[in-house]
Parts: C-alpha cells; structure tokens; sequence
C-alpha cells in the first residue's frame, strides 16, 4: 500500500513540500481502499462522508435530473482529489452520487479526520485551500466553456486537457459531461478523425 501514499505525496508535492511528520499524519489519516468498478461510493441524498485521492482508476460525479438522465458533472483524468466538494465540506446532503466507473484506488479520509488533521498538520490546510481553489476555477472555467464554446470546440479542448479519458471511459458519460448527445460526440469524433 506504500505506492498509494507515494502517488499521494507527489501529487501534493507540486503544490507544496510535506515534512516527514505530516507524512506520517497522512499515512494515520488516510485509509487505503479498493473499490470495484461500477460502484457508487457516495450515493446521493445522504451526507459526503469521504474526501477521495484517486491513486488509480476513472471516477465521476454525476446526478439524475427530473427526466431521469443522469447528468455527469465531473470526470477525474489521474490521480486527484475527488468527491462532492460543496456538501464535503459543508456537510450538508448532496444530489450528486460518486461513482468508480473502472476499478479504483483510493486513499480516503472522514470529514472529522479532516479536522483533525488541519489542527496537527503544518501544511494540510495550505494544501486543502489550494486544492479547492484549483477545483473551483476548473469548474468556473467548464460553466463558461458551456455557454461561450461550440460543441466541437468543447470536445476538442477535452481532448487537450484529459486525452485519457476516452480511452478508459464510456462515451455516454464524456458526452454527458460535454453537454452533448452520444450520437453528437461520435459524428465529432469521426468529423476529427478524417
């Protein structure tokens, strides 16, 4: 399991350096776990439970609107943090489910041992707040892509930004995320591809 908090270290490490003790802290904090793909983690109607650092495998997060359509929100492309921000940490009860569409590796830690860990770490709470910056101005920057981009203009810089993605996640959830129809993203795809 030691690789799990390798991945961990280097993907906090290009944000700040960890001293060896809030390494150790990390290592009490964060419970490795192995999640079978097409599994749901956090369902929605209930309180986040879990914040989530993908080591490996492919997740997102995603809701059901009214005509029953699930509307995907969020798709991870690598190791990352992941999970419901807003009802993480707020606790309030989310619309949203996190679902492991590949098997997945994760390093996961309980909204209290957050707390916990932001009084006996040094760097958690710098790393935490920049982590959540840089998810906000990700979402931020897709809300505008939405409404000022074309499709194909949507899909290209998709590929730009998260090139694997299509090649380990099903096209119905890359198109739900794009705001298209499947059968839109493949006449983009074979529009590209000649």
């Amino acid at each position: 399991m030691e690789h799990y908090y390798q991945r961990f270290f280097s993907y906090v490490g290009e944000i700040l350096s960890l001293p060896d003790e809030d390494k150790a802290s990390i290592r009490q904090s964060f419970q490795p776990v192995f999640v079978p793909k097409d599994t749901i983690i956090e369902p929605a109607g209930q309180v986040p439970q879990y914040h989530n650092f993908i080591v490996s495998g492919y997740m997102r997060n995603f809701y059901v609107d009214q005509d029953a359509n699930e509307i995907t929100t969020d798709l991870n492309d690598g190791s990352q943090f992941f999970t419901s921000y807003f009802h993480f940490m707020n606790r309030t009860v989310s619309n949203e489910n996190l679902h492991c569409i590949t098997d997945c590796e994760l390093l996961r830690i309980s909204r209290e041992d957050v707390d916990i860990g932001a009084q006996r770490s040094r760097t958690q709470k710098d790393y935490t707040i920049q982590i959540l910056q840089k998810h906000l101005e990700e979402e931020k920057s897709r809300i505008n892509d939405m409404t000022s981009l074309t499709a194909e203009d949507r899909y290209r810089k998709f590929l730009r930004q998260k090139p694997t993605i299509i090649q380990h996640v099903p096209l119905r959830y890359v198109a739900s995320y794009l705001g298209i129809t499947q059968r839109h993203l493949s006449r983009l795809r074979s529009g590209l591809a000649s």
